[in-house]
């Protein structure tokens, strides 16, 4: 195994690596500062996009282009133009509450969550977005949503609130993408914090967690079991996502700079994509939104 930076950007709070099998390129997000990027798999011919507010989490669509959860609603973006437009503000008179992750289903529905900004309060919700841009809520009294994904058959839904120190496990209704009996699917163990960020499963079904604050990945077998754990260069990764021509690179985000004093600060290598080969596994194509 060996853990390198791919691209040193610097993002204040890089967020939701995303690779696409079709353009065979990796995007992420600067969830702060409201930017997404675009790169090779060798870190060469970036590109960027600034989007109006902060941005959680961004898919991509079927038919082109993006859909992105920004602070104030979900919207297209078209990756031509930049130019954004507004689909759906689930929370208009939660002000203190901002979009955070999502990703889609094997039927391209995008599933995507809230937060408290103040990350102390029961504030977020989990939410779906169908095709006909209709918005369900899943689930409520959640602080900060963060690192949903699926079993490889798509009926088992993970999920977290990082401030529960668990990650969750739900049946997946795969034909009307509802969840039903919540149980814990892992506990964390940490030193200072139990704070589940962003994960993905691989095609053996194992769960791959950023453990941010900690400075550590952690692999769950699908019993829940920890199977392995990887320590960083840096303490605030936050998200995780397969990648390359074979899908066998790990590619994992990380912030320059905590959203709130009270989180640690980090070495000169904070805000750097990194990438990690030799792991003996292979991931998941991602689904694009059907919408």
């Amino acid at each position: 195994m060996q853990i390198d930076v791919l691209i040193d950007v610097k993002t204040t709070l890089g967020e939701g690596p995303l690779w696409d099998v079709q353009e065979q390129r990796l995007y992420w997000i600067d969830s702060v500062d409201g930017r997404v990027f675009r790169a090779t798999a060798d870190g060469s011919e970036i590109r960027a996009w600034q989007v109006p507010q902060k941005i959680g989490s961004m898919a991509l669509r079927k038919n082109g282009g993006a859909i992105v959860a920004l602070a104030r609603g979900v919207h297209f973006l078209d990756l031509n133009t930049g130019d954004v437009e507004l689909i759906n503000d689930p929370e208009p008179n939660l002000k203190n509450n901002r979009l955070n992750d999502g990703k889609v289903d094997a039927s391209g529905r995008f599933l995507f969550g809230s937060m408290d900004t103040l990350e102390d309060g029961p504030n977020g919700a989990l939410y779906r977005l169908d095709a006909d841009l209709t918005v369900h809520k899943l689930q409520d009294g959640i602080v900060v949503s963060n690192g949903p994904c699926w079993s490889p058959d798509g009926k088992t839904f993970y999920f977290s609130d990082t401030w529960s120190g668990e990650i969750w496990a739900y049946d997946y209704d795969v034909e009307m993408g509802s969840i039903s009996n919540r149980r814990v699917f892992a506990v964390l163990q940490g030193e200072n914090f139990r704070s589940s960020d962003g994960s993905t499963v691989d095609e053996e079904g194992g769960l791959w967690n950023a453990q941010v604050y900690e400075g550590k990945l952690v692999r769950y077998a699908p019993d829940g079991t920890i199977d392995r754990a990887i320590p960083m260069p840096v303490k605030n990764v936050t998200s995780v996502m397969f990648g390359g021509e074979n899908l066998d690179t790990l590619f994992v985000t990380s912030m320059a700079r905590p959203p709130l004093s009270r989180f640690p600060t980090d070495s000169v290598q904070g805000g750097s994509v990194f990438k990690i080969t030799g792991l003996g596994v292979r991931g998941l194509p991602e689904h694009r939104f059907a919408g």
